[in-house]
């Protein structure tokens, strides 16, 4: 009796594993971490070089053509602009693009040439603030990423902002070539007098629109110098 007892019981301690070498359990797979990219991760977009203009061929001034202070006082009178300063900072728009003029400021042409890249791509609610394509680049755009892109091409910001946060941003008040016009729900920018706005796609396609819009109730902030 009491041999079978023993052997009942050495038979429960080894079903329980009491007493025996077994092999460790397998631990369970573990996945592996992934993180977004820490470094600002921006790819430079190179506005186009300047085109050269050839040399004019020499001819007499015809009797009775206007002067190049007459042309400027009549764009002048039609396009509303004060003084050859405002003339100059214009930036021109076709077929969706804008083009910079060629003496604006380095700065000002990588706005542009950024802002081209992504002017056509489609509105995303959290659109280029790093939903994982990186911390910039996306495939569609809101507005304060898509604004935010252009300023990042330029070195101007180090992150994605939200049209809140580019309230607070820069300089107070408008400015020379580039004024951003924000509130607690949008943002868009005004470059050389070429409107930039999310809401454009809805009219043309484009984020690259004419300067009217109403700015009652957005704060307007610029980069400092420009």
């Amino acid at each position: 009796m009491r041999r079978i007892a023993a052997t009942l019981i050495a038979s429960g301690l080894l079903a329980a594993g009491c007493g025996a070498e077994e092999a460790a359990p397998t631990p369970p797979p573990q996945l592996a971490a992934w993180e977004l990219p820490r470094d600002v991760f921006v790819p430079r977009v190179e506005p186009p070089p300047p085109i050269e203009a050839p040399e004019p061929e020499r001819s007499d001034v015809s009797p009775g053509a206007p002067t190049d202070d007459e042309i400027r006082a009549e764009l002048r009178e039609l396009y509303g602009d004060e003084g050859d300063g405002e003339l100059r900072r214009a930036v021109s728009l076709g077929g969706g693009l804008a083009t910079a003029p060629p003496d604006a400021p380095r700065a000002v042409q990588e706005i542009v040439a950024a802002a081209n890249h992504v002017a056509r791509l489609p509105y995303v609610y959290g659109g280029g603030h790093g939903r994982g394509h990186g911390l910039f680049v996306d495939s569609a755009y809101d507005c304060s990423g898509s604004i935010s892109f252009a300023l990042a091409n330029a070195g101007l910001i180090e992150r994605p902002m939200t049209s809140g946060e580019l309230m607070a941003w820069g300089e107070p008040g408008q400015g020379e070539w580039v004024t951003i016009y924000a509130n607690e729900s949008h943002a868009f920018m005004v470059v050389g007098g070429a409107r930039f706005d999310t809401v454009g796609l809805r009219e043309t396609g484009s984020r690259w629109q004419r300067p009217f819009r109403t700015v009652r109730g957005f704060t307007a902030v610029h980069p400092r110098s420009l």
